[in-house]
């Protein structure tokens, strides 16, 4: 019994840890407002989207090892990369709907 109590303790861990920021009033004004329209309060909105925002940081840092021979590859497609085909071309160039 003590055994599965520790248990969930440990699953359900407390939140000791406090993290303060100042912010303008219209900052925290259009925070509230988007924290509202998930059904948050305030500090789990931000909490969300910096953990968000920092997974995706240490993500984009990650370092990746090639073979000689993928690396000479994957620098002969950077340095040459493929034209646009006419599709694309097309997408890039034709009005945002919100632009007419």
């Amino acid at each position: 019994m003590a055994q599965a109590i520790r248990r969930g303790q440990s699953a359900a861990r407390r939140k000791d840890d406090v993290i303060q920021i100042r912010a303008s009033a219209e900052a925290k004004a259009i925070l509230n407002h988007a924290a509202s329209l998930r059904g948050q309060k305030l500090s789990e909105f931000m909490l969300e989207c910096a953990r968000r925002q920092a997974d995706e940081t240490i993500l984009d840092q990650r370092i990746f090892f090639l073979d000689p021979e993928a690396h000479e590859q994957l620098l002969a497609l950077l340095d040459a990369p493929p034209k646009p085909s006419a599709a694309a071309r097309a997408r890039l160039t034709r009005k945002a709907p919100w632009a007419e």
